[in-house]
């Protein structure tokens, strides 16, 4: 499903301040784990920011949600990789 050229920048809006609430989340919790650096988390940013501006359709908000899946762990995000759950959840971040 195409997204309309009104509607697409408010869908980015929301879903790269969702996601990098997520990853700054992460980062936070794993930065001692794994070493990471803040270059490593500006490099995050900077692909995830190309991504999500590259998401004209719903598949490809989809293949994007796929390409995060350690992000969404909690119980109401396993639903978030289906099509209708993608959906689903633009729609909660539009609220």
């Amino acid at each position: 499903m195409k997204i309309n050229s009104e509607n697409k920048q408010r869908i980015h809006d929301v879903l790269l301040t969702d996601m990098q609430r997520r990853i700054f989340k992460e980062y936070n919790a794993r930065k001692d784990e794994f070493k990471l650096t803040d270059e490593d988390y500006d490099q995050q940013q900077t692909i995830l920011v190309d991504w999500v501006l590259k998401c004209d359709t719903l598949n490809d908000v989809n293949e994007l949600v796929l390409g995060y899946t350690d992000l969404f762990d909690d119980y109401d995000s396993i639903n978030v990789f289906t099509l209708d759950g993608t959906m689903n959840y633009i729609f909660k971040l539009l609220r």
